[in-house]
Protein backbone atom coordinates (compact mmCIF):
# COMPACT_ATOMS: atom_id res chain seq x y z
CA UNK A 1 0.00 0.00 0.00
CA UNK A 2 1.74 3.67 -0.94
CA UNK A 3 1.40 6.76 1.32
CA UNK A 4 -2.54 8.11 1.57
CA UNK A 5 -3.80 11.75 1.42
CA UNK A 6 -7.28 11.88 3.19
CA UNK A 7 -10.13 14.80 4.08
CA UNK A 8 -7.88 17.21 5.51
CA UNK A 9 -6.10 18.21 2.26
CA UNK A 10 -9.49 19.35 0.85
CA UNK A 11 -9.04 22.55 -0.09
CA UNK A 12 -5.83 22.52 0.85
CA UNK A 13 -3.08 22.39 -2.69
CA UNK A 14 0.07 23.69 -0.59
CA UNK A 15 2.09 21.50 -2.98
CA UNK A 16 5.31 21.46 -0.38
CA UNK A 17 4.25 17.61 -0.72
CA UNK A 18 4.87 17.81 -4.87
CA UNK A 19 8.25 19.33 -4.36
CA UNK A 20 9.37 16.94 -1.98
CA UNK A 21 8.75 13.72 -3.80
CA UNK A 22 11.47 12.14 -5.83
CA UNK A 23 9.06 9.90 -7.97
CA UNK A 24 6.58 12.98 -8.90
CA UNK A 25 3.46 10.54 -8.33
CA UNK A 26 1.39 13.61 -6.11
CA UNK A 27 -1.26 14.67 -8.84
CA UNK A 28 -3.50 17.75 -8.09
CA UNK A 29 -7.16 17.42 -8.72
CA UNK A 30 -9.61 20.43 -8.16
CA UNK A 31 -9.53 20.94 -4.62
CA UNK A 32 -7.29 18.03 -3.31
CA UNK A 33 -4.23 16.46 -4.01
CA UNK A 34 -4.01 12.42 -4.83
CA UNK A 35 -1.10 10.09 -4.64
CA UNK A 36 -0.70 7.54 -7.59
CA UNK A 37 -0.68 4.22 -5.65
CA UNK A 38 1.34 2.19 -8.58
CA UNK A 39 3.78 5.06 -8.56
CA UNK A 40 4.56 6.06 -5.04
CA UNK A 41 7.64 4.34 -3.69
CA UNK A 42 6.77 4.52 -0.46
CA UNK A 43 9.88 6.77 0.56
CA UNK A 44 8.03 9.21 3.14
CA UNK A 45 9.32 12.07 1.77
CA UNK A 46 6.11 13.67 1.41
CA UNK A 47 5.09 12.98 5.01
CA UNK A 48 7.02 15.49 6.63
CA UNK A 49 6.06 18.05 3.94
CA UNK A 50 2.28 18.29 4.30
CA UNK A 51 1.23 21.67 6.49
CA UNK A 52 -1.79 20.33 7.49
CA UNK A 53 -0.84 16.29 8.24
CA UNK A 54 -3.12 14.89 5.80
CA UNK A 55 -0.89 12.36 4.58
CA UNK A 56 -0.71 8.83 6.39
CA UNK A 57 1.65 6.72 6.03
CA UNK A 58 0.96 2.68 4.85
CA UNK A 59 1.63 1.39 8.38
CA UNK A 60 -0.61 4.05 9.70
CA UNK A 61 -3.60 4.12 7.91
CA UNK A 62 -6.80 2.01 10.12
CA UNK A 63 -9.46 3.62 8.01
CA UNK A 64 -9.10 2.55 3.91
CA UNK A 65 -11.74 4.77 2.78
CA UNK A 66 -9.15 7.85 1.38
CA UNK A 67 -6.34 5.16 0.30
CA UNK A 68 -9.41 3.62 -1.60
CA UNK A 69 -10.29 7.07 -2.75
CA UNK A 70 -6.93 8.02 -3.55
CA UNK A 71 -6.63 4.49 -6.19
CA UNK A 72 -10.45 5.76 -6.99
CA UNK A 73 -8.52 9.02 -8.69
CA UNK A 74 -6.39 7.02 -10.84
CA UNK A 75 -8.52 3.90 -11.73
CA UNK A 76 -12.26 5.31 -12.36
CA UNK A 77 -13.31 7.75 -14.94
CA UNK A 78 -13.77 11.81 -13.02
CA UNK A 79 -16.45 13.83 -13.53
CA UNK A 80 -15.94 14.99 -17.29
CA UNK A 81 -13.67 12.54 -18.03
CA UNK A 82 -14.57 10.01 -20.14
CA UNK A 83 -11.49 7.83 -18.97
CA UNK A 84 -9.62 7.11 -16.38
CA UNK A 85 -6.27 8.74 -15.64
CA UNK A 86 -4.18 5.60 -15.29
CA UNK A 87 -0.82 5.36 -14.68
CA UNK A 88 0.58 8.78 -16.12
CA UNK A 89 4.16 8.27 -14.99
CA UNK A 90 4.16 11.23 -13.34
CA UNK A 91 2.41 14.33 -12.16
CA UNK A 92 4.48 17.11 -13.51
CA UNK A 93 3.59 16.21 -17.47
CA UNK A 94 -0.13 16.01 -16.18
CA UNK A 95 -0.75 18.87 -14.59
CA UNK A 96 -4.11 20.16 -12.70
CA UNK A 97 -6.36 17.66 -13.60
CA UNK A 98 -9.31 19.36 -12.68
CA UNK A 99 -11.72 17.38 -11.10
CA UNK A 100 -11.94 15.69 -8.14
CA UNK A 101 -13.41 11.95 -7.10
CA UNK A 102 -16.91 11.56 -6.05
CA UNK A 103 -16.24 11.09 -2.02
CA UNK A 104 -14.21 14.62 -2.32
CA UNK A 105 -16.53 16.57 -4.34
CA UNK A 106 -19.65 14.89 -1.85
CA UNK A 107 -17.38 15.97 1.08
CA UNK A 108 -16.70 19.12 0.31
CA UNK A 109 -20.36 20.09 -0.28
CA UNK A 110 -21.77 18.54 3.09
CA UNK A 111 -18.31 20.21 5.05
CA UNK A 112 -18.41 23.60 2.69
CA UNK A 113 -21.48 23.87 1.14
CA UNK A 114 -20.98 27.70 0.98
CA UNK A 115 -17.41 27.24 -1.31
Amino acid sequence: MAYVIDEKCVGELDGSCVDACPVDCIYEGLTKRYINPAECIDCGACLAECPVNAISAPADITDRTWAEDNKAFFSLPLPGREQALGDPGGAMGTGPVGADTALVAAWRLENHPDE
